[in-house]
C-alpha cells in the first residue's frame, strides 16, 4: 500500500486503511521506534532461547540424571539444576533490559511525535481550526499519543518475544515429536482465521473509542471553559445532559470494543486446554511405542505449557494493539493535513515603520460553506487608521486575520510594502504585524510574562516602559503584586477589560508597523473603556492601524472607514464622506446614534 497520504481535513472522517497500513505508515512517520530493533530482537531470542532450555533441562535431568543407566546422578542432576537457575537469572535480566531500553526508545519517540503532532496543529490554516472542537485535538497529542505508549512499552515487545518463543517452542517440540506437535498445530489452526476476523471488528471498534473519547474531552473542556456562561442562562441540564451523551456514548463504545477481547480470552484458553489434554492422551497412548522416554514426554508438556502463555496473551496482546493503532491513526490523519501556510524561506523583511497594506482580489472560504469574502480589493497608506465595519458574518474579522497571516487567501493575495506576505519571512511578520484579539487571551502566569510574549527576550524595565507609553501606570500599580500578579488560566483572574489592556502593552513591547484589533474596545465597563480609548490612540500613534469596529465611536475617530457586507467590500472612504453618501453605512451610523441617544 501507498505511503502517501489519505486524510486531507481535521474533520474527515475517512476510515482506517487497515492494522498493517496504519503499522507502515506510523512506523514511516516515527522511524525512532525502529531504532535498536536488532539489539531488540537478539535480546527477545535470549530469552525465548533461556525459557526453552528449561524443558530440555528437565528432560535431561529426568533421562539422564535420575533414570539413567547407572541410577540417580546427584552430580548431574546438582549442575543441570544450577544451570537452570542461571537461565532463569539470564532471562530475567535480559527481560528487565530489553523492557528499560524499549520504554526509552518509546519514550523518547513518542515525546516527539507528540510534539510533531502539536507544532503541525499550530501551524494549520485557521480554515482547518474552525471545523474541529479543541477537546477533540487536545485528544490527538494527548491521550491517543498515550495508547500508543502503552503498546511501544509492552505489546511491541510482547509480539517480538512470544513469537520467537512460539516458533522456537514448535521447532523444538518437533525435535521431540513429529506427531504430537501436528497434534499441537492441527489443534491451534482453526485459531488463525478466528483472530483475523476478531482483529477486524476489533481494530474498527477501537477506532471508534478513539473518536468518542474525543468528543468527550470536547464535552468536558466545554463544560469548564464556559462555566460562567453556563451559570448565568441557566445551561446547566442542557450541558449536562451534553456531557452525559457524550460519556454514554465512550461507555457503550468501549463496551462494545471490550466484548472482543472477553470472547478472545476464554475462546484462546479453551484451545490451549484442548491442545494440552491431546498432547497428554496421545502421549501416553503412543510414548513407548514412539520412542519417547518419560523425560521426553514430560519436557513436550513443559513446552506445550510454554506454548499456551504466549497464545493466551494474544487475546490482551491483540487488544492494546488495537487500541494502539486506532490511536496512531488519528495522531496520522492530523500529520497528514496538508499545511497550507508555507513559509518563505529565506524570505522578505518588512523593515520598521508603518506599513503600507493592499488586498487584490481577495478571496477565501472555509472547509464548509460558500466564500466569506469575495474579491476584496483595499489600499491603506502607512500609517493610516482603518476602521472595518459590517453586520455579524460580514467577513470582517476574517479579512483581518488574513491580513495577520492565520489563513492565505483562496484568491488574490495581500500586499505589505509592495511584497505578497507569502513571501515575508515569518519573524519579520511576527515582528511587524500583531493582531490584538477580541478575547485578550493570556497565558495562566504573570501579567509580565504575558506581556513579555509581546517580544521574546525583552528585560522587565521595557514591559513596564510599555505600560508607561500607554498611560497604564496607575493600573499595574492597582494590582496586588504589580506586574508579577498571576492573571490565571485564561486570565481569569482579570475583567475582560484588564486582559486586553494587558494584551495591548504586549502588542506596545513588540512595537508593530501593523496593528490589527479585533473589536478590542467592546464588552466592557465605562473606566476601563475610558482607559482602553486612550491606550489604543497612544498605541495606534505612528502605525497603520485596522480596527474591527463593533462600536461606531472607533470608526468616527478612524482616517477611512471599510464597510464590507456579504464578503465584499462595499463602501471605503472616511467617515463624514460616507455618512453623507447616504449609503449602508449612514444607516449603520443613524441607527447607532438613535441607540446611543436612547440608552439601548
Amino acid at each position: 500500500m501507498s505511503d502517501e497520504p489519505v486524510v486531507h481535513r481535521l474533520d474527515d472522517e475517512a476510515p482506517a486503511p487497515g492494522a498493517m497500513a496504519v503499522l507502515r505508515r506510523g512506523l514511516a512517520v516515527s522511524p525512532g521506534l525502529r531504532t535498536g530493533a536488532a539489539i531488540t530482537v537478539v535480546m527477545a531470542l535470549t530469552q525465548a532461547a533461556g525459557r526453552l532450555s528449561i524443558p530440555i533441562l528437565i528432560q535431561q535431568i529426568l533421562d539422564r540424571g535420575i533414570q539413567g543407566d547407572d541410577g540417580l546422578d546427584a552430580g548431574f542432576v546438582w549442575a543441570a539444576s544450577a544451570l537452570a537457575l542461571g537461565l532463569v537469572a539470564v532471562v530475567y535480566v535480559a527481560g528487565r533490559a530489553t523492557y528499560n531500553r524499549l520504554v526509552r526508545v518509546a519514550e523518547t519517540t513518542l515525546a516527539d511525535l507528540r510534539v510533531r503532532a502539536f507544532e503541525h496543529l499550530q501551524r494549520l490554516s485557521l480554515a482547518d481550526h474552525t471545523t474541529s472542537r479543541k477537546g477533540v485535538l487536545t485528544a490527538r497529542v494527548t491521550s491517543d499519543v498515550e495508547t500508543l505508549a502503552q503498546f511501544a512499552q509492552w505489546g511491541a515487545i510482547a509480539w517480538i518475544i512470544n513469537g520467537i518463543v512460539i516458533v522456537g517452542t514448535l521447532a523444538v517440540m518437533a525435535v521431540y515429536s513429529w506427531l504430537l506437535t501436528l497434534v499441537t498445530v492441527v489443534v491451534y489452526l482453526p485459531l488463525i482465521p478466528i483472530l483475523r476476523k476478531v482483529q477486524a471488528r476489533q481494530f474498527a471498534a477501537y477506532g471508534m473509542v478513539r473518536e468518542r473519547v474525543g468528543e468527550t474531552l470536547g464535552a468536558a473542556s466545554e463544560a469548564v471553559s464556559g462555566a460562567a456562561v453556563i451559570r448565568a442562562y441557566g445551561y446547566r441540564d442542557v450541558v449536562h445532559d451534553r456531557l452525559l451523551a457524550a460519556n454514554d456514548a465512550q461507555f457503550r463504545s468501549q463496551v462494545h470494543a471490550h466484548k472482543f477481547f472477553a470472547w478472545l480470552a476464554p475462546l484462546t484458553d479453551g484451545f490451549s486446554a484442548l491442545a494440552l489434554s491431546a498432547v497428554v492422551a496421545i502421549g501416553v497412548w503412543t510414548g513407548p511405542g514412539a520412542d519417547m522416554s518419560s523425560g521426553e514426554l514430560i519436557a513436550f508438556l513443559f513446552l506445550v505449557t510454554l506454548l499456551l502463555n504466549p497464545i493466551a496473551e494474544l487475546g490482551e496482546i491483540l487488544d492494546q494493539t488495537q487500541t494502539a493503532l486506532a490511536g496512531w491513526w488519528r495522531i496520522l490523519r492530523v500529520l497528514d493535513v496538508p499545511v497550507e501556510i508555507v513559509e518563505a524561506e529565506p524570505g522578505v523583511d518588512l523593515g520598521t515603520g508603518p506599513l503600507a497594506v493592499r488586498a487584490d482580489g481577495l478571496g477565501f472560504s472555509y472547509r464548509t460553506g460558500g466564500p466569506v469574502l469575495d474579491d476584496v480589493t483595499i489600499d491603506i497608506a502607512p500609517g493610516t487608521s482603518v476602521a472595518v465595519v459590517g453586520e455579524t458574518g460580514s467577513g470582517k474579522t476574517t479579512f483581518a486575520k488574513l491580513l495577520a497571516r492565520f489563513a492565505d487567501p483562496v484568491h488574490g493575495a495581500v500586499f505589505v510594502n509592495g511584497v505578497d506576505l507569502r513571501e515575508v519571512s515569518a519573524p519579520s511578520r511576527h515582528r511587524s504585524i500583531r493582531m490584538v484579539p477580541q478575547d485578550g487571551f493570556l497565558f495562566d502566569t504573570s501579567v509580565a510574562a504575558n506581556v513579555g510574549f509581546g517580544r521574546p527576550g525583552a528585560s522587565r524595565d521595557e514591559i513596564i516602559a510599555a505600560f508607561t507609553a500607554l498611560d497604564l501606570d496607575w493600573w499595574v500599580d492597582r494590582l496586588p503584586d504589580g506586574i508579577d500578579t498571576p492573571v490565571g488560566e485564561r486570565g481569569e483572574s482579570l475583567s475582560v477589560g484588564e486582559r486586553q489592556l494587558v494584551a495591548l502593552a504586549r502588542a506596545q513591547l513588540a512595537d508593530p508597523g501593523l496593528l490589527i484589533l479585533d473589536e478590542a474596545t467592546s464588552a466592557v465597563d465605562p473606566e476601563t473603556e475610558v482607559a482602553l480609548t486612550s491606550a489604543l490612540e497612544r498605541l495606534s500613534a505612528g502605525r497603520t492601524t485596522i480596527s474591527v469596529a463593533h462600536r461606531l465611536s472607533t470608526a468616527e475617530r478612524a482616517d477611512v472607514v471599510a464597510v464590507f457586507a456579504a464578503g465584499r467590500l462595499v463602501e471605503f472612504g472616511p467617515h463624514q464622506q460616507l455618512v453623507d453618501r447616504d449609503g449602508i453605512y449612514a444607516a449603520m451610523y443613524r441607527s447607532w446614534i438613535g441607540n446611543v441617544r436612547t440608552g439601548a
